[in-house]
């Protein structure tokens, strides 16, 4: 897959039209689990590894407050994310000079970016505290201008360590 067509990916461009109706059709019965998680696994059975299957799926369990698989959803898909921008699979290995951080416009970075900050969120929403930073402190790294507001979860790490927050 070239670069355009992993862009294109993100913006949900090359989706089969019948994953993306299954995907229309788990948003409107959201409020039934069963039926919702029966139409994203058909989106997921007819464009496995899609952007915006893996998007529809983590926003599932997120807004269902099923953090645990949220976070599942969201390691596979930072996964997908830094293989897309041409880097190692682990996060950790990330280095500001290996994509295009600064350039907010860049989709597929931002991208990468976005899907850390949302892996850092859940971590520490699930007691986490120490992978949470570990990952907020790389967001600083690659983005030390914070686009992408990472350092309002650095601060509510400070306040929770400070004894200054109760969450």
């Amino acid at each position: 897959m070239t670069d355009e067509e992993r862009v294109a990916e993100c913006l949900g461009v090359g989706l089969p039209p019948e994953a993306e109706e299954h995907l229309r059709l788990a948003g409107q019965n959201y409020h039934q689990d069963e039926v919702a998680l029966a139409h994203l696994q058909a989106a997921w059975d007819i464009a496995p590894g899609h952007a915006a299957v893996y998007i529809g799926k983590y926003r599932f369990y997120f807004y269902k407050n099923r953090l645990a698989e949220a976070l599942a959803v969201g390691t596979e898909c930072l996964a997908k994310a830094a293989v897309d921008n041409g880097l190692s699979p682990n996060w950790r290995e990330a280095s500001p000079e290996a994509a295009d951080f600064s350039n907010f416009a860049a989709i597929l970075p931002r991208f990468f970016l976005f899907t850390l900050k949302g892996y850092a969120y859940l971590q520490m929403r699930l007691g986490d505290l120490e992978e949470g930073r570990a990952a907020i402190e790389k967001l600083l790294e690659l983005d030390p201008t914070d686009k992408v507001g990472a350092k309002v979860l650095l601060n509510v790490l400070d306040r929770q360590a400070n004894g200054d927050d109760e969450d």
